[in-house]
């Protein structure tokens, strides 16, 4: 089995679509779509992922299944007066100096380093960015969605990164999706934190991530990532990519986010 993750082009958030180099981004997709042979489609209800999927739609003549669950992974943390993920997420200050919600995710460096249990593929559930959000409902029920999917093709997750062949397939399932859901999806994969990927990977919107089975015994089998953010349709159009999704690579660059 192979499955496709391919990000949104480079977003406006604000019309919930694409930037005018987000649309340039999707259709040199478009172009090398039937290249990567993509199989059966799905995509996210979002309409970032909707129009990014428009473009290779076409050029396919196919429609997509759309997935509730494939939206961008909604989980948020209330910070409240905790002193320590004020720390950790100083981005959930607000105007009047009080904490409110943020995206799980969306934590400093050093606040991964001193909570090791937040890379534990069990522990990560008993931290208290799990116990303080919603993110433990959200994730099992992504989990259990994504699973069911898996099985209906032959794979049953065992856990650990283990799964039982039930029907063996060369098939391919392409998602049209989000940096942080493919993220969770490749966590489940692997039997991972998520938050490992999420903190550790980039994925540049258009890009790529291909992930194949391999089978060294006979009813088992595991995921390999083959390429991760690949973003060889841009170049190939003579396209830079996108800065979106990156933080300033050096902290005196003040042209970039911190």
């Amino acid at each position: 089995m192979r499955l496709l993750f391919i990000r949104h082009g480079d977003p406006d958030y604000t019309i919930d679509s694409l930037t005018e180099k987000g649309n340039e981004e999707a259709q040199a997709l478009s172009a090398l779509i039937r290249e990567l042979h993509p199989g059966t489609l799905f995509v996210s209800p979002l309409g970032r992922a909707r129009k990014t999927a428009s473009y290779s739609l076409e050029a396919l003549g196919e429609k997509a299944r759309e997935c509730d669950w494939l939206r961008e992974f909604p989980a948020r943390l209330f910070v409240g007066d905790n002193e320590d993920l004020q720390k950790g997420f100083p981005h959930a200050r607000q105007e009047d100096g009080t904490y409110g919600n943020i995206y799980v995710w969306d934590m400093m460096p050093r606040y991964v380093a001193e909570h090791p249990e937040l890379m534990d593929p069990v522990l990560w559930r008993k931290s208290d960015v799990a116990a303080l959000s919603d993110m433990l409902p959200i994730y099992d029920h992504v989990k259990e969605e994504f699973e069911a999917l898996l099985k209906e093709h032959g794979y049953v997750n065992e856990g650990r990164g283990l799964f039982r062949v039930e029907r063996e397939t060369e098939e391919t399932l392409t998602f049209f999706c989000h940096f942080g859901i493919s993220s969770v999806l490749l966590s489940i994969l692997w039997g991972s934190s998520p938050f490992f990927p999420l903190q550790f990977l980039c994925m540049l919107p258009s890009s790529v991530t291909e992930v194949v089975t391999e089978e060294r015994k006979q009813g088992e089998a595991y995921f390999r990532t083959l390429r991760i953010g690949d973003q060889s349709h841009l170049y190939m159009a003579g396209q830079r990519p996108s800065f979106a999704a990156r933080y300033r690579e050096v902290y005196s660059d003040s042209g970039h986010r911190n």
